[in-house]
């Protein structure tokens, strides 16, 4: 099947998982149900865009796919922010309290602890990819140890509010925020869109990438930026989604069929979008909202990564 037939594929199923999502159950109910869901679904297509890009960006610049950006310790960063939260602030902050002051909080939070790794790690003779991966992995660590801790010092009501911030959940969602991550990844999947071509080349690796003109540590440092925009536009609105990335990404490019980046990012956004429309739709008509859609994405696409790694390399 060519590629344009897959994008239709995708995008058309796409579209029928958004309109089953938004009319299934809701009576046709315009007045609060179907508002509502469009909040939701509004969430999802900017949370899947942002994994979609963020994860394709990550791996062509790691040279890797089953890396995804949570290997940076972005995710520990908003799990860790919200744990000192609970713990300092209590259950009645208005900080947690107010949706849109703890998403402004996470993302200011996020982009400053990227702003102050890369700053770092890419000052004075330090401009190792490889060395960043490391480091961040090291942070994710930690940062997940110390999250552990804090986690035994508060009461177990406060743990369950905590957990409710540790899985990915569409119901925290404000239109306010919306509209202004919409501007953001935008912004970012318009600069990442115009550099596709150099996003090409980087797929050579770093050396040939150099030797074709490239200015590989100025590149570097863009993908990196935009990559913590995402990151922390798509966490603050979703919450930690663990191996998705990784899933969205690897079926970007078995479905594109073409290592070009203006196929894989396009599919990619589908793949997501659609994963996310039908987690949602099982919690709520299969399973009752008896289990919630970060573990379902988390065991699925966990599942597949154990997959993924056991293939003979030649097959990844």
């Amino acid at each position: 099947m060519k590629n344009s037939a897959w994008h239709f594929l995708s995008w058309g199923l796409l579209v029928i998982l958004a309109v089953t999502f938004l009319l299934m159950g809701s009576g046709f109910d315009f007045d609060y149900v179907i508002p509502n869901r469009l909040v939701r679904l509004g969430t999802i297509c900017l949370g899947g865009v942002c994994i979609a890009f963020s994860s394709i960006l990550f791996q062509t610049l790691a040279g890797n796919r089953i890396l995804t950006p949570s290997i940076m310790g972005y995710e520990g960063v908003y799990l860790i922010l919200q744990a000192l939260l609970i713990l300092i602030l209590g259950t009645g902050s208005s900080i947690l309290i107010t949706a849109n002051s703890n998403f402004f909080v996470s993302v200011v939070v996020m982009l400053l602890y990227s702003m102050a790794i890369h700053r770092w790690l890419f000052s004075g003779d330090r401009h190792d990819v490889f060395f960043l991966l490391l480091v961040g992995l090291v942070l994710t660590v930690v940062l997940g140890s110390f999250t552990q801790l804090i986690q035994y010092s508060i009461s177990p009501g406060e743990f369950s509010i905590f957990q409710s911030y540790s899985l990915a959940s569409f119901n925290r969602a404000q239109p306010e925020q919306l509209l202004i991550s919409l501007v953001l990844v935008g912004a970012v999947c318009i600069v990442a869109w115009r550099s596709r071509a150099v996003l090409d080349v980087l797929l050579m690796g770093r050396e040939p990438a150099i030797s074709l003109g490239i200015d590989y540590q100025k590149v570097v440092r863009l993908l990196l930026g935009l990559i913590a925009v995402l990151v922390a536009i798509s966490t603050s609105l979703v919450g930690p989604t663990a191996f998705m990335g990784i899933f969205v990404a690897n079926m970007a490019y078995t479905l594109a069929r073409h290592p070009s980046h203006s196929f894989t990012l396009i599919t990619g956004c589908a793949v997501a979008i659609s994963v996310f429309l039908i987690a949602q739709i099982l919690v709520e008509h299969l399973f009752n909202y008896q289990t919630s859609v970060g573990l379902l994405i988390n065991l699925f696409c966990g599942a597949y990564f154990f997959v993924l790694i056991l293939k003979p390399r030649s097959a990844v």
